[in-house]
């Protein structure tokens, strides 16, 4: 079974330092962790879209493949980040480089992975030591992160003219992206300024611009999208820790993913604001569900985007109250259930479950981690000290969550 460690948190979230494009004049520091939450947003869209026409258990099946593709690749790219992409490209041309590259990546993930059991690791291994690129996930991939990498160059290319190399980086994206223009909505996602689609997708990208905790300095400073990236990340690996089926595992990472989407249109509100008074968390839940309806689901569901806007309900609890509330598909509709429930009676693909304990777990677990690495790169100051302690305490007391051991996770980092 696999055992989540702390050096595993502490890897998934290093991401958040990782700059990207450093060669390059820059609008705002772009780091890894916010380009991959960008590129499995955008997975997701082309997964939903790509899957209507399969069987319940093909969608799953394919679901899983782009969750965990996706995760291979952030581990893989947090070692190799600082090789630029046209050099990496030329490597991948070669399959003996190519090899000899994975293979020394291998080298350095082994230590903290291994944790999580031979069978993870040796998928791991072969996803990267065998690379299928005519696969359906291994395409949505491909297109997902290019589309990713290419919303994150038209922020910059305004700012670094003349370059020379800004052309030839805009016309690779543009070529390699049609190379997937049969996937659908992969065109949409390229006209992101003329499509409904590719604007959901490039507003879903603009958490980025949303700071974390934006009254206290910190290192790093995180934005909401990183966030969610890491905690869709956390509620993967603590998925496969509990033993949740394939639907529930995939669920759990893409409710993590979109947890805080409200949060484009009234900011991220700090947990404080939003319990100083019941009347308060009501208006504000009030106003985010009213937005949106009005500037995300209508418009996709008059394009005729009905599937990704019913998913979306179903990630953000809007059957059963909260995206914090776990719930299974009973009888067609939208049910809320208990944890114990989950694990004794929905833990079947066939219920379609999601976990609600959990996803509110890996949200307090990311928060965690942006207090203590601030703490631990010098920066101190009373709501980081405030967040660690109230975090580590209430856990402490309750150290079993969702069947995950969180009293003995967090006394790690002691």
């Amino acid at each position: 079974m696999p055992n989540i460690r702390k050096s595993l948190l502490q890897l998934i979230f290093s991401g958040s330092f990782m700059k990207r494009w450093n060669d390059k004049l820059r609008p705002m520091e772009l780091v890894e962790v916010d380009k991959q939450a960008h590129k499995m947003i955008a997975a997701w869209i082309l997964f939903t879209l790509n899957s209507e026409h399969m069987s319940p258990r093909e969608k799953i099946k394919l679901g899983n493949q782009i969750v965990e593709g996706g995760i291979f690749e952030y581990l893989f790219r947090i070692v190799i980040t600082d090789i630029k992409p046209p050099v990496f490209y030329r490597i991948k041309e070669n399959p003996e480089h190519y090899r000899k590259l994975a293979q020394w990546v291998l080298k350095q993930l082994r230590p903290r992975l291994m944790p999580l059991g031979n069978e993870f690791w040796e998928r791991l291994k072969n996803f990267h030591l065998n690379p299928d690129d005519t696969t359906i996930s291994a395409r949505i991939l491909s297109a997902s992160h290019m589309y990713a990498s290419y919303s994150e160059f038209k922020l910059l290319k305004h700012l670094n003219q003349p370059d020379d190399e800004l052309i030839a980086i805009e016309e690779n994206f543009k070529s390699r992206l049609k190379c997937h223009c049969d996937l659908k909505g992969v065109q949409e996602l390229l006209n992101s300024e003329t499509t409904v689609l590719g604007k959901f997708a490039d507003l879903c990208g603009r958490l980025r611009f949303q700071t974390r905790w934006s009254q206290t300095p910190r290192i790093p400073e995180t934005s909401v999208l990183g966030h969610v990236y890491i905690v869709a990340t956390f509620a993967w690996f603590f998925s496969l820790e509990i033993g949740a089926c394939p639907a529930r595992r995939q669920n759990n990472f893409f409710a993590g993913l979109f947890h805080d989407l409200p949060e484009l249109l009234t900011r991220d509100i700090i947990s404080p604001v939003k319990k100083a008074d019941p009347t308060i968390g009501d208006l504000i839940k009030e106003y985010e569900d009213q937005e949106v309806e009005t500037r995300i689901n209508k418009p996709l569901i008059d394009n005729g985007y009905e599937s990704i806007v019913s998913r979306l309900g179903y990630f953000l609890g809007s059957d059963t109250g909260s995206e914090f509330q776990s719930a299974a598909i009973i009888d067609g509709c939208a049910k809320k259930v208990t944890t114990e429930e989950l694990d004794s009676r929905y833990n079947d693909d066939c219920y379609d479950p999601r976990d609600g304990e959990l996803l509110k777990l890996c949200d307090h677990l990311a928060a965690f981690l942006e207090a203590y690495n601030s703490l631990q790169n010098g920066i101190t100051s009373a709501p980081l000290h405030q967040a660690y302690w109230r975090i580590s305490q209430s856990y402490m007391e309750n150290p079993v969550v969702a069947g995950i051991h969180v009293g003995p996770l967090l006394a790690d980092f002691d």
